[in-house]
């Protein structure tokens, strides 16, 4: 079964970033964050502290329910263990085609529709915080469904559920990191989208690439021959070859 190198966690982790930097979340980073905290932007930039805290808690939030749907596809893939091949064939498959739907080619509305989950009041609290951030995970899944399913499709075929929560999580870091950060410097952020909304269209189609790439790469047992490699690919092994 394929193991989570350094090459999946960076495969992973960008990811998260590209989901982040998705039509879905980016555009609305700022709305998320003002619910959060219920301060007006002015507000938000004289109390970093309060916002990043409610920040941390909602990214607690939406990882520990990425975790445990990671969990659960790891643990699929541990049931059919004596398939790995045709598993591993299987995920290649299914990548592509989520690769497919990232660039349009093939178009599934229940993985491309948003149905992020709408509340009229936040519980209160730092807590509350941590509440939405699990109850909006449920609704992102959806509208980032190719590339998160991707993520999991790869977790199911690793050795351990440990191991395949460790790729969900690096994922969950890639989607954290920037919303923290939008969350310390929102005036900041807010002028750096401003810049980068035109590019909103190529990020579906960088998700797009990647995601074929990864899918092709299982689909021929090409994924953990290139791991390897780049595994071996240190300082030492190259004086080696000199």
């Amino acid at each position: 079964m394929t193991e989570p190198t350094s090459l999946g966690f960076v495969l992973a982790f960008t990811a998260g970033l590209l989901s982040f930097l998705s039509p879905c979340v980016l555009p609305l980073v700022p709305s998320y964050i003002g619910f959060l905290t219920g301060l007006s932007l002015e507000e938000m930039s004289s109390r970093r502290r309060v916002a990043f805290t409610h920040a941390l808690l909602f990214v607690a939030g939406f990882s520990l329910i990425f975790l445990l749907l990671g969990a659960s596809a790891t643990a699929l893939g541990r049931a059919l263990h004596q398939q790995r091949v045709w598993l591993e064939r299987l995920g290649g498959l299914l990548i592509i085609g989520f690769g497919l739907i990232c660039l349009g080619v093939i178009r599934v509305g229940a993985l491309q529709a948003d149905r992020r989950v709408h509340l009229q009041h936040k519980p209160v609290g730092y807590l509350g915080s941590l509440l939405v951030g699990m109850a909006f995970a449920a609704g992102w899944t959806p509208c980032i469904g190719p590339i998160l399913g991707g993520i999991f499709t790869l977790a199911s075929a690793t050795e351990t559920v440990g191991r395949g929560m460790a790729l969900v999580g690096a994922y969950s870091a890639g989607l954290a990191v920037p919303f923290l950060l939008a969350a310390w410097a929102v005036d900041g952020f807010l002028e750096w989208f401003q810049r980068f909304r035109r590019f909103l269209p190529w990020v579906m189609r960088v998700s797009g690439a990647l995601l074929l790439l990864v899918g092709i790469l299982l689909l021929t047992g090409k994924f953990t021959v290139l791991a390897g490699w780049l595994r071996d690919l240190t300082p030492e092994s190259l004086l080696n070859h000199l």
